[in-house]
């Protein structure tokens, strides 16, 4: 992401919440929008001005792009969907300074005085202006041009060449309520593909997300090329078999599994994410979910308390007991693999880099003679300090080379770090203990936005996991809590929905579980809705019906309204439903 269109994720996280769209124009069914814009309106126009009473401007094969400078990575993507979706070359045009076009054409321009994720649209009859207050909200601009379009816009190829695609007068206002706007998608449990993550950044910039949580590492797999320590990947990224459905399931798929990414593909990926002007956070487990970097370096573990080299890949699910040892080796090896992610992952598109943190069991420690002398030689307390000792020396080594540390909220125990940001997914609480000492805060609770939870109640959900959590349930998420001082308030960065793919084998399983409830999640975080208990759900349902259609345009294979379709089910196979609502924390 261009530094022009940075947003400060450090301030004014939480925007004018009493903002809201106008909804009492109505200027047909193409322009049902998710996530809601500010302000929709008639782009005042007389019918005696609109040639002949039309009151839509139609996309030609005459209709030229005029593109100002900074706008040009929107002006090629517009050609790229829209001029593919309906067989137009969308030819360039050069632009006037100050965005002033010739007729007939689709102009972008940068407009200083709007927020930098902030942009406005209008459509009359000599064409569509798009102006944002920095390049990426021109693309946000672009992304609400092609939802006018109808859900036609979302295919690869005309499917009625002789139609022409038209876009009602209208004028719309919009911006984002929070700078982060993000979903973390695990590739350890499960590996996708490259190009079925590079379709997930097109899909989060078709919903204006722009934040995307790389879950690389993890016991069951290590999915990023170290070229210093090949092993990583030569025998962290493939294990054995992998348990089919919850770990208390009796059923194995007995087909190894694996996959990584190499350099490069990771490249293409940032600069993928960087052109749709989404930034990524890569995640590096650090000190546990490490099974896999000690099944491929056992000097990595508490050698001391088992024996490592007997560690393969997790096959299974659950919390493990294998942890990295805190010892000056293991530092300087993940020093090591920062380094190489580092240069992959450069500081203008990815400011934070994500340790985790999370579920470190500490019975090893306990047990090892290294670690209780660590413990010893810093004068720490516990092992709970010793995990903080190490999270803080990483939130050193980063902050050093111009990086941000974000971790899971188990960071705080032990003390956290004075630059670190939390990702609170254990409910709130963590996430308001975190920003009232002044914290930078993304909001992801468990009980709210893991969306690997089930969707419904019903026998047919496929190894369902979790919390019930409907698309009505996802649309009424709060990211701020009720009684958070104001201060407090400015340190919410934003929202992230999570992943999670024990149960998910493959990009249908993920379409399933994250489709439709993302279309939620992203209005939840764009838009400035009101209280969550008046939140209009059935407004919300109204616009998914032409939202559905997008996504059978894009091929996503969600979850229908109705319940899952029969290849959609998977009967016999044990999940692990958690019963009653979910506790409000």
């Amino acid at each position: 992401m261009d530094t022009e269109s940075d947003t400060d994720m450090g301030a004014n996280a939480n925007a004018d919440t009493g903002r809201g769209r106008d909804t009492n124009v109505d200027i047909g069914t193409d322009t049902e929008l998710i996530p809601a814009p500010v302000r929709i309106g008639d782009a005042g126009i007389s019918d005696g001005d609109s040639g002949g009473g039309s009151r839509a401007f139609p996309l030609a094969p005459s209709t030229t792009i005029a593109a100002a400078p900074g706008t040009e990575n929107t002006e090629r993507w517009l050609r790229s969907t829209l001029g593919a979706a309906f067989g137009l070359p969308l030819a360039p045009q050069s632009a006037v300074e100050g965005g002033e076009g010739a007729a007939n054409s689709i102009r972008l321009r940068i407009d200083p005085a709007l927020d930098p994720e902030g942009y406005r649209l209008g459509a009359g009859p000599t064409g569509v202006e798009i102006a944002g207050g920095s390049a990426a909200g021109v693309f946000w601009g672009a992304q609400t041009l092609r939802q006018l379009l109808g859900p036609a816009a979302f295919r690869r190829a005309p499917i009625s060449p002789d139609s022409r695609p038209t876009i009602a007068f209208t004028d719309i206002e919009d911006g984002p309520r929070f700078p982060w706007r993000g979903m973390m998608l695990d590739v350890a449990r499960h590996f996708l593909p490259k190009d079925d993550v590079l379709r997930y950044l097109d899909l989060l910039a078709a919903h204006k997300l722009n934040v995307f949580h790389f879950h690389l590492t993890d016991d069951q797999g290590w999915r990023i090329e170290i070229k210093r320590y090949p092993r990583l990947t030569e025998v962290g990224s493939w294990r054995s078999r992998t348990k089919h459905g919850h770990r208390a399931s009796e059923l194995w798929d007995e087909t190894p599994h694996g996959g990584y990414y190499t350099q490069d593909d990771i490249r293409e990926i940032v600069a993928y994410a960087t052109e749709r002007h989404i930034r990524v956070v890569p995640e590096i487990d650090i000190p546990g979910h490490s099974q896999a970097a000690i099944a491929a370096y056992p000097e990595l573990g508490n050698s001391d308390v088992i024996d490592t080299t007997t560690l393969s890949v997790w096959d299974t699910w659950g919390i493990n007991a294998n942890v990295l040892a805190p010892t000056d080796n293991t530092l300087r090896f993940f020093e090591g693999v920062l380094e190489e992610v580092l240069a992959l992952f450069p500081a203008a598109t990815s400011p934070f880099i994500h340790i985790g943190g999370d579920e470190c069991r500490k019975d090893q420690w306990k047990e090892s003679p290294a670690a209780q002398a660590r413990i010893a030689e810093f004068g720490l307390a516990n092992e709970d300090e010793l995990q903080s000792w190490v999270i803080r020396h990483f939130d050193t080594w980063l902050t050093a080379r111009g990086r941000r540390l974000i971790g899971w909220d188990e960071i705080l125990e032990g003390g956290l770090p004075s630059g670190a940001a939390v990702s609170s997914w254990r409910g709130y609480g963590g996430g308001i203990t975190a920003a009232e000492a002044g914290h930078d805060v993304v909001m992801c609770p468990e009980q709210h936005v893991y969306l690997d939870h089930r969707q419904d109640g019903g026998p047919d959900e496929p190894m369902p996991i979790g919390f019930i959590r409907t698309l009505e349930d996802v649309y009424r998420f709060e990211p701020v809590p009720a009684g958070l001082s104001e201060e407090a308030t400015r340190h919410i960065l934003g929202t992230q929905a999570n992943v999670w793919t024990e149960v998910m084998q493959n990009r249908s399983r993920v379409d399933y579980q994250v489709f439709p409830r993302l279309a939620a999640f992203a209005e939840v975080a764009w838009s400035s809705l009101p209280a969550s208990a008046d939140r209009d759900f059935a407004d919300f349902e109204r616009r998914m019906t032409m939202h559905y259609a997008r996504l059978d345009a894009l091929g996503v294979d969600y979850r229908p309204p109705g319940g899952p379709l029969p290849r959609q089910q998977r009967p016999g196979v044990l999940g692990r439903p958690i019963e009653g609502p979910p506790p409000n924390v």
